[in-house]
């Protein structure tokens, strides 16, 4: 018989870190190919000849003027697009050549984000304990998380996990993940990394599917890397957020306003603008007084929202005017959104965290605003809302 001279619960105390996660490092990526909104759509109409389709071709021009982004990336080119035809037609099966077009870029494009955060971090890739990885543009396995461990030279003990198709959610729910990894492993360092590429819901245009040119006037690419760790090392480690609490909760009855699929025919799935603008807005403030109140046992009305920094996934404008309005926030509290979607436009689960990322800069270059203490929301599928409360380890650093 085995004895094992210390209890289960000592054990599981020296297993755990002592202190709450935090940020340690951020990186961002995009790929080479830059379009205006102004541009994109005679680009695009171009790219799928389909010049003739005027009415169609007006419509997203006025899409593109409506989206609050000036310039987009993507990987797909012209170039690409004109060797599979198939990507252009619904009625020809093109799954196959969309998931073998990501499967070979996703990786890449993860790496060049992952490289700057772990550059910024300052340890070795090889202490990276665990690695969580989502995108809505791959499904294989071994996958992205696979090829891109390779590519950092990661250990082969790093323990990884994949999230597939969480939408716009998925930077906060990948970061939700990595607080919970990092706070019940001592010594853990995760690396999250988030990248969307577009190709894999790329159609032309079709009277016949509307949510087409929703897609393509709003959706661009792009790859995201946050490092998470607790208990920061001393001298070496500079954490940039504690994250302090996080809730994920589903608005029953909500399914029908956003939801995605893969298909032979590449990513499909609905988005119903004239639903999804009043719903983040709508059910913002008491979830976050539920937030606060169970979790940090604060009151309702104790908290002014105006006293925090935001970091805010930016679905649209209209979204984003909604949600400022019904918390009565001052301009400007979601710069840092607002700033994203124009630079990138909606770049998918990556997308918050490259306003993580606008965040800390403005924190850091500009000053701020002076607040301390913050709240992150991501929104996705569901009809599903991210929250986590965040605590600026340097504020107008």
């Amino acid at each position: 018989m085995v004895t094992i001279p210390v209890s289960i619960h000592d054990i599981r105390r020296a297993q755990r870190a002592d202190g709450t996660a935090a940020v340690l490092a951020i990186g961002t990526a995009n790929p080479a190919t830059c379009i205006s909104q102004d541009d994109y759509p005679d680009y695009y109409f171009r790219m799928t000849n389909s010049e003739h389709l005027t009415d169609l071709k007006e419509k997203l021009k006025r899409q593109c003027e409506a989206s609050g982004a000036d310039k987009r990336y993507f990987h797909h080119t012209e170039e690409l697009i004109a060797a599979h035809p198939e990507l252009l037609d619904r009625a020809a099966p093109s799954l196959d050549a969309r998931l073998d077009i990501a499967g070979a870029a996703a990786p890449e494009l993860a790496a060049s984000a992952a490289e700057k955060a772990i550059a910024e971090w300052g340890r070795p890739a090889t202490d990276i304990t665990h690695l969580v990885v989502s995108t809505n543009s791959s499904a294989r396995a071994p996958g992205v998380d696979h090829s891109l461990a390779t590519l950092l030279g990661l250990r082969p003990t790093v323990r990884r996990t994949m999230l597939h198709l969480a939408g716009c959610s998925a930077g906060a729910a990948s970061l939700r993940l990595a607080k919970d990894l990092a706070e019940n492993t001592g010594g853990a360092r995760v690396l999250v990394v988030c990248v969307e590429l577009n190709v894999v819901a790329f159609h032309g245009p079709d009277e016949g599917y509307p949510q087409t040119l929703t897609v393509q006037g709003i959706f661009g690419d792009g790859a995201a890397a946050v490092i998470v760790g607790a208990d920061a090392v001393h001298g070496v480690e500079h954490p940039v957020f504690d994250m302090v609490a996080v809730s994920q909760v589903v608005i029953p009855g909500t399914e029908h306003a956003l939801n995605m699929r893969l298909t032979e025919h590449g990513l499909d799935g609905h988005i119903s603008i004239k639903d999804l603008i009043p719903l983040a807005a709508s059910n913002a403030e008491d979830l976050l007084s539920d937030l606060f109140r169970r979790q940090l046992g604060l009151a309702a009305g104790v908290v002014v929202w105006n006293d925090l920094f935001w970091v805010v996934h930016p679905g649209s404008p209209l979204i984003l005017d909604q949600f400022e309005r019904a918390l009565r926030l001052d301009p400007g509290k979601l710069a840092a959104s607002r700033r994203v979607l124009r630079e990138h436009g909606n770049m998918l689960g990556a997308t918050l965290m490259f306003v993580l990322h606008e965040q800390r800069r403005r924190m850091g270059e500009e000053g701020g605003d002076g607040a301390e203490w913050g709240v992150m929301m991501g929104f996705g599928p569901g009809f599903t809302i991210e929250t986590m409360v965040l605590h600026c380890t340097r504020p107008n650093a």
